[in-house]
C-alpha cells in the first residue's frame, strides 16, 4: 500500500464526496446542488471567520497594511457568496418544492458559524440563539464571542490610540467624519474605514440577494425550520455591523458633526 501524501489524502477528498447525503426518496436530482452550496458556504464562513480573526490580531498590532490584505481576500470571498446565489437559481420552485419538505425542521437560519462571524463583527442578536440546537463546544464557541471584544471594538481602539474619540455615537461619527476630510493625513485609517464599510454592504447585498431567492422559490410561505421565511429574511437588512460609518455618510462635506 502506497502511504505517501497525495492530492486525495491531503484534502480527505474521499470523505468529503461522502458529506452529501440527499433525503427525498425517490431522490430528487436537484437536491444534491441544495447540500453541496450551502456545504460550500458553511466551508466558506469558516474561511471568513479565521480571516476576521486575523484582521483583529492585525488591528491590535497597528498593521493596517496587513489589515487591508486581509479584508481584500474577504470582499472577494463575500462576492463569491453572492454568486452561489446565482447557482441555486438554476433550479425552479417547482424542482424546490419536490423535496423541500424532507427538510423540515432544519433551516439556514440555524448556521452556527454564520452567528459567529455576526457575534465576532459586534451583530450579538443572542435571542436567535433560542431556535438553534447546538452541542456543548458551539455554545462554548458562542458565549465566548459574546464575552470578547468584537471587530468593531478593537476598531474603536485602534481610534483611541490614535487620538481619535471613540465612544459609540456623535462622537465616533465625528472621529469618523474628521478621518474622511483630512484623508491624506489619516490615510491608512481612510482605507481602513473604507474597507469595513465595503465588508458591512456585502453582507448587506448579500442578505437582500438570499431575500429576493427566497422569495422566488416559495413567495411568503413559512420557513422551513419555523420562522417566516421571507418576511424574517426582509427584516435582517436593517442590521448594521458598523452604524456610526453609516451615519458619517449624512455628515461629510459640513464643518462639524450636526
Amino acid at each position: 500500500m502506497d502511504d505517501r501524501l497525495s492530492y486525495g489524502s491531503y484534502l480527505k477528498v474521499d470523505e468529503l464526496l461522502d458529506l452529501q447525503a440527499p433525503l427525498s426518496r425517490p431522490e430528487h436530482h436537484d437536491e444534491m446542488l441544495f447540500i453541496i452550496i450551502h456545504q460550500i458556504y458553511e466551508l466558506w464562513f469558516k474561511q471568513l471567520r479565521h480571516e476576521l480573526e486575523a484582521t483583529i490580531e492585525a488591528l491590535d498590532r497597528d498593521e493596517l497594511l496587513r489589515v487591508s490584505k486581509y479584508f481584500r481576500r474577504v470582499h472577494t470571498i463575500q462576492r463569491l457568496l453572492e454568486s452561489q446565489v446565482d447557482v441555486l437559481e438554476t433550479m425552479t420552485p417547482q424542482e424546490f418544492n419536490a423535496f423541500r419538505d424532507n427538510l423540515n425542521p432544519a433551516s439556514g437560519f440555524q448556521s452556527i458559524q454564520f452567528r459567529e462571524i455576526e457575534f465576532l463583527c459586534g451583530l450579538r442578536r443572542t435571542e436567535t440563539l433560542a431556535h438553534i440546537t447546538m452541542n456543548d463546544a458551539q455554545r462554548a464557541r458562542l458565549h465566548a464571542l459574546l464575552e470578547a471584544p468584537s471587530l468593531y471594538d478593537h476598531v474603536k481602539a485602534l481610534l483611541a490610540r490614535r487620538a481619535f474619540a471613540s465612544e459609540a455615537g456623535a462622537p465616533l461619527v465625528e472621529s469618523m467624519r474628521q478621518i474622511y476630510t483630512h484623508a491624506e493625513e489619516n490615510y491608512d485609517l481612510y482605507l481602513l474605514l473604507e474597507d469595513l464599510i465595503e465588508f458591512d454592504e456585502r453582507f448587506l447585498l448579500w442578505r437582500g440577494r438570499h431575500v429576493r431567492m427566497v422569495e422566488r422559490m416559495i413567495g411568503q410561505r413559512t420557513g422551513t425550520g419555523g420562522s417566516s421565511g421571507a418576511q424574517y429574511l426582509q427584516g435582517t437588512l436593517v442590521h448594521r455591523f458598523f452604524p456610526e460609518l453609516w451615519d458619517v455618510r449624512s455628515h461629510l462635506g459640513k464643518g462639524s458633526y450636526a
